[in-house]
């Protein structure tokens, strides 16, 4: 498998020795890591690569953030991830001093995946962190999946949106034909389209599909 494939986990913290301590502890779970010493830092990563903005993370990520740092804050860089849609492919573990317990409840009520508190336990973080993993790789699949679904819409004609509207809504062809004022001949034409275009072989089939997305 291509290394960018792979899981990452990124850590944000101002302080080395516990970048390098996450660093050690996720490689001994064979997870790969890459560490900034600043909120800035990892926004500038972001920034670096505007081509993937819409798409990224692309492979099961997630961030283990500090709340509390020099310059912005990791609550701050949180609520800029929500701005940039990535938030659900991102599950955000706020690493936190007692004090700030208070407000990592109020990010995980905004979003954010859990928060653990410092000095935290080996196995339970690596756990979280397993856990947040797994729901980025659910949220990218799904993101995926609408992705291809937005494409094949795309691909349909109007007429053969319209068509597919009332599909979904169960009309038979004779009174798609009437309400669009076109033979029943033409509309199984277009019925059959939008199916091969869906990639669906019923009309149960594309609507559970439509509501899925």
């Amino acid at each position: 498998m291509n290394s960018r494939n792979l899981p990452m986990v990124y850590l944000v913290d101002d302080e080395d020795v516990v970048r390098d301590a996450l660093t050690w502890l996720l490689r001994s779970r064979r997870l790969l890591s890459e560490g900034f010493g600043s909120a800035e830092a990892f926004e500038e990563m972001l920034d670096a690569r505007p081509e993937r903005a819409r798409g990224w993370p692309d492979a099961p990520s997630c961030l283990l953030l500090d709340v509390r740092m020099p310059g912005m804050s990791g609550l701050a860089l949180f609520e800029r991830l929500i701005e940039r849609g990535i938030g659900l492919a991102l599950p955000v573990i706020f690493l936190t001093g007692h004090g700030d317990v208070p407000t990592a409840v109020a990010a995980v009520k905004r979003g954010a995946f859990d928060f653990v508190e410092k000095p935290f336990a080996d196995n339970a973080l690596v756990d979280r962190v397993e856990n947040a993993l797994a729901a980025s790789a659910q949220a990218i699949a799904q993101r995926q999946q609408h992705g291809k679904l937005a494409h094949r819409i795309t691909d349909l004609t109007e007429r053969e949106r319209e068509v597919m509207a009332l599909v979904i809504q169960g009309l038979p062809n004779k009174l798609i034909a009437d309400q669009l004022n076109i033979s029943v001949r033409t509309v199984e034409v277009h019925r059959a389209r939008v199916f091969e275009k869906m990639d669906v072989k019923s009309a149960v089939e594309l609507s559970n599909l439509l509501r899925v997305a």
